[in-house]
């Protein structure tokens, strides 16, 4: 994957525009799981958060490229 996205004139690489959609399904993903009261599961809330956003950040760099998307 490589290329950028460009808004306006301005170049972003596309790990930012990848990394921006991973923050958001993270941040849905984490209120999931709060409300269903998994959190009370785990050791360590901060761990499991970060490894949310990199397997889904992982995902999307894989995914993007497999559908066609580009970017």
């Amino acid at each position: 994957m490589t290329g950028e996205l460009s808004i306006d004139g301005v170049f972003f690489p596309t790990l930012l525009a990848l990394a921006l959609a991973a923050l958001i399904i993270t941040y849905g993903l984490t209120r999931l799981i709060a409300a269903f009261g998994l959190y009370r599961f785990l050791a360590y809330r901060a761990l499991v958060d970060l490894s949310l956003f990199v397997l889904t950040l992982g995902g999307l760099s894989i995914l993007v490229p497999m559908l066609g998307i580009r970017l």
